[in-house]
């Protein structure tokens, strides 16, 4: 096993803790002959690394978003294409408990309105006020909540998006609200906001026939409007390593459970221009309509 970063330092110190190899590079490591490869880089960052490891032939697990951007995804899921290397992304959302059972109660029940949050705080990272390096908080931290409302809602037609005072100029906002049009018919809202002390809610609100689901990473909120609604909280971790378990698995060629499991690029890539397409709205307030 080996790592790299383009800190030496902490590529040094990151090996030393896991008892690995500090490569230098990419093409250091690429010279280890390794089977597959994490590629786990700022939004900015993606792309050059992703793109040569697929020229390698080497699997990947891409840890979200896919960039900072919609061109860069764009070319790398042009080539995972081209090369069919197996490629999955970390959407690790959709291999947790409280999503399977919120995937089950809404069998068979129509959707009619999707509330979605992301209330927190900003990460302690020097990049990520920038959006050109960042993305902002509609593609760093909301995208988890868009790709899990495309997971048990379905795909997103039209969106119009709104941003709040920047932190700084050519900063993040500080707040969006967006409303979305599901092709099923359901409307929906999705709002961040990065001027807490730490996260105060992350996840959706799903109003069905005669049932409101609220789920997340590792909490499940169940209620029919006539009583106290029911609340279950989970390990977050379970979700974590049920990811990388099934990536594993699938290096192996043990699939599974396609439904809780991290996508693939391709799915990953709908929930990417999902967000991108919100982005671009907070800057052009108009309508946004996805194919």
């Amino acid at each position: 096993m080996a790592a790299t970063d383009i800190d030496p330092d902490r590529a040094a110190r990151f090996a030393a803790d896991h008892g690995m190899v500090a490569a230098a590079d990419v093409d250091q490591l690429l010279a280890l002959e390794l089977d597959a490869v994490y590629v786990c880089v700022p939004p900015f960052a993606h792309g050059p690394p992703e793109l040569a490891l697929l020229d390698a032939g080497v699997a990947l697990f891409v840890e979200k978003p896919l960039a900072a951007d919609e061109k860069a995804a764009a070319a790398v899921a042009e080539r995972v294409t081209e090369s069919g290397a197996l490629c999955r992304v970390g959407h690790h959302w959709r291999c947790a408990e409280p999503v399977a059972r919120a995937r089950e109660l809404l069998r068979d029940r129509p959707v009619r309105l999707v509330s979605g949050w992301w209330l927190d705080k900003v990460p302690p990272v020097p990049w990520w006020t920038d959006r050109a390096l960042s993305g902002g908080p509609i593609i760093e931290q909301a995208v988890h909540v868009l790709d899990l409302a495309r997971f048990l809602v379905g795909e997103v037609e039209q969106v119009c998006a709104l941003g709040a005072t920047a932190l700084t100029p050519g900063g993040v906002e500080t707040a969006t609200a967006s409303v979305l049009g599901f092709r099923g018919g359901a409307v929906g809202t999705m709002a961040t906001s990065c001027v807490l002390r730490g996260k105060h809610r992350a996840g959706l609100e799903i109003v069905a026939d005669g049932l409101v689901i609220g789920v997340g990473e590792d909490w499940l909120e169940v209620g029919d409007g006539t009583g106290p609604v029911e609340r279950t909280t989970f390990d977050p971790w379970t979700a974590r390593v049920a990811a990388d378990r099934r990536f594993v698995d699938a290096l192996h060629g043990r699939i599974g459970d396609t439904d809780a499991a991290p996508p693939d690029y391709a799915e990953a890539m709908r929930t990417h221009r999902l967000a991108c397409a919100l982005l671009r709205s907070t800057e052009t307030r108009a309508v946004e309509r996805l194919q």
